[in-house]
């Protein structure tokens, strides 16, 4: 499954890394691609594993705010 997050707080490159590794942490997460320009923030998951809200939280986690987003 893919669902597309969304940050507005993304300042400088080193926010990709820290997001992208802290989703690809997560058990069922097999990608994660933040694109720094959009703020948008690609994830494939497994649902049954990585919720929506889990994924979120691990953005978080890593100082950022997040949501789903309704592109």
């Amino acid at each position: 499954m893919k669902t597309l997050l969304r940050s507005q707080e993304l300042s400088c490159p080193s926010c990709i890394t820290k997001i992208e590794r802290s989703l690809k942490s997560l058990d069922g997460v097999s990608e994660a691609t933040v694109h720094f320009t959009t703020g948008r923030i690609e994830v494939e998951h497994d649902p049954e594993r990585a919720e929506p809200g889990a994924l979120v939280e691990a953005i978080r986690s890593a100082g950022h705010n997040a949501s789903v987003a309704a592109f």
